[in-house]
Formats: C-alpha cells, sequence, structure tokens
C-alpha cells in the first residue's frame, strides 16, 4: 500500500493458503473482541503470564528497562513491576482487538476524562493540535476512546505481514479520517495546516539519525527532534494526551493537558528534554502501563558495545 494511501487494501486479496494462519489469527480477534468485558480482562490477565514466563528475551529487556529507570526499586519490587507490565501488556493485546471491532460507543460508560476543555481550547485557535502521547499499553484503546470526544488523524508504522497490515489500516480506518504512514512526514503537514487534530507518539528509539541524546529517567536516550518540527509547521499548540487502565481494571480514564507554553524553542536539546519530561511524569503515575518491552536504550552516543540489552 502506497505511504500516502488512504484507501484500505480489500482483504479478499489475501486468500492464499500462506495467509490462512493470518486468517486463523484476525478471526480469533474478532472473537475476543465480542466477549464480556470481565471474560477479555481475565483472558488479557492470562496472556500476560504466560508471556512473562515465555517470552524471555522481553522480560530481559523489561527488566533492564525498569532497572535503569527505577533504580531505587529493590529487587523484590522489580520482579513484581516487570509482572504487572507484562500482565498490563496481555490486556493491551485484547484492547487492540476490542479497538479494531468494536463501536467506542459500547465502552462510554467505563471512560471518564479530564481535561477536555484544554483540548478545545487549543482545536479553537485553527493551527492544528499536535496531541502527543506515549507508548502505555493502552494506546490503541485509548484512541479508539478518544472518537466518543473528538476526531483525529493518526500515524503509526506498518506491518509486514501484507494481509495483517490491511486488516490493521482497515480497523484503524474505522475511527480515524485519516492514517498515515509514519514516513509520510508531509501527509501529517497537511493535517496540521488543515487544522486538524494529529497524534503523535515521540517516545521510542528510531536511531541516532534526526535524534539528539537527553536524559529520560536518568539515562541519556536517542529522543527524536521531529516533535518541535511539526509544532513549527503551522505553529500548532501542543497539547498532551494520557490514557490510563483503571487499577481495578473497571475502566478507563483519559487526561489533556494545557497546551504547552513557551515550546518549541530553537534549541532541539531543550524542546527534547521537555518532551522527555512530561513523557516520565505521565509513566510514573502508572508504570506497569508503559511499553517496557521496547529497547528504549538501543541506540547509545558512544555505540553498539554500550547498548545496555
Amino acid at each position: 500500500m502506497p505511504e500516502d494511501s488512504q484507501n484500505s487494501t480489500p482483504l479478499r486479496r489475501f486468500m492464499s493458503p500462506r495467509y490462512w494462519p493470518t486468517w486463523l489469527g484476525l478471526g480469533l480477534m474478532w472473537s475476543v473482541a465480542q466477549l464480556p468485558f470481565a471474560l477479555q480482562i481475565r483472558m488479557g490477565q492470562l496472556l500476560g503470564v504466560m508471556s512473562y514466563y515465555l517470552a524471555r528475551e522481553r522480560r530481559h529487556i523489561c527488566e533492564v528497562n525498569l532497572r535503569l529507570c527505577f533504580p531505587h526499586l529493590n529487587e523484590l519490587e522489580q520482579r513484581q513491576l516487570v509482572k504487572k507490565t507484562f500482565i498490563s501488556n496481555g490486556i493491551g493485546l485484547i484492547e487492540v482487538a476490542i479497538s479494531w471491532f468494536r463501536d467506542p460507543e459500547d465502552y462510554r460508560s467505563r471512560t471518564t476524562v479530564s481535561g477536555l476543555q484544554n483540548l478545545e481550547a487549543a482545536l479553537a485557535e485553527g493551527r492544528g493540535v499536535l496531541l502527543l502521547c506515549a507508548h502505555f499499553t493502552t494506546l490503541e484503546f485509548g484512541g479508539f476512546l478518544f472518537n466518543l470526544y473528538q476526531k483525529m488523524d493518526v500515524t503509526y508504522r506498518p506491518n509486514k505481514n501484507p494481509l495483517f497490515q490491511a486488516a490493521m489500516f482497515k480497523g484503524r480506518k474505522r475511527h480515524f479520517a485519516n492514517v498515515f504512514d509514519r514516513k509520510d512526514v508531509r501527509g501529517a503537514m497537511r493535517s496540521l495546516k488543515a487544522g486538524r487534530i494529529l497524534w503523535y507518539a515521540p517516545d521510542q528509539d528510531y536511531g541516532a539519525k534526526h535524534s539528539v541524546f537527553v536524559p529520560f529517567f536518568g539515562n541519556q536516550a536517542a529522543t527524536i527532534t521531529a516533535t518541535s518540527r511539526f509544532t513549527k509547521v503551522n505553529n500548532s499548540a501542543v497539547v498532551f494526551f494520557s490514557h490510563y487502565r483503571n487499577e481495578d481494571n473497571s475502566g478507563y480514564h483519559l487526561d489533556f493537558s494545557p497546551a504547552l507554553s513557551g515550546y518549541p524553542t530553537d534549541n532541539d536539546k531543550e524542546d527534547a528534554i521537555t518532551i522527555n519530561k512530561l513523557i516520565e511524569a505521565a509513566i510514573r503515575k502508572q508504570p506497569d502501563q508503559y511499553l517496557w518491552l521496547h529497547k528504549r536504550f538501543k541506540t547509545q552516543a558512544a555505540g553498539k558495545a554500550a547498548r545496555p540489552y
């Protein structure tokens, strides 16, 4: 599918036997999405516990990240947080299925929101809103629930499996007007110039190119500088969007910060520090719901030998 295409590839094109396992997986996702909410949560918890014991490489990545970012925790507390993180990830996978195959109205009664007036005020300025978020396990579901209050455009990373990519794109197009490949910078810029809301998550390690090394939980991390460049396109407002699963798994809370003041500056490092501080503050509220399974510190200024994984 072309990067700038907004048309989903018809799923009927993927009927050859090599796609049958993917079809089975998609059918399972659809079936899970139809189950009662309490059962969906329990299935996610079970999936998380299983992956904790089976996905050893990802568990190692998670352990390293948490040891670097929360050095004050003792060994038992670290182990407990790692396990809670995997359970949260398991629930997050179930929530992806829900997001692709259900209507957000089905979950309105389980959703609370704060700071919506901040988003509406920023949008009313007419210069577009860069809606920043972080890769929490509720990322997909947070975007799904956002549709209860506003509409936005999103960026995403394509999947290598053509059928899964087409299904993912179709699932997201049900809720979002424009779904841009993360490399389609022009499309994202057009969104802001049109005065729309653009959802953007700048918290993963994309390598040294177009990144600066600034602190993230006290550790130097390659942090992309595209956030401030997007903002400068149309002098767009920047609002931070947090999305959490309730501690008791009964529902969800969405929060919108006031528009950032004095951002961006002419200093890429200072701008990156500002964004990382926002993300850190959001993570500290619910650390187990962050995607610690990602190699956040993979790129090191000293080279590959300095990688902690």
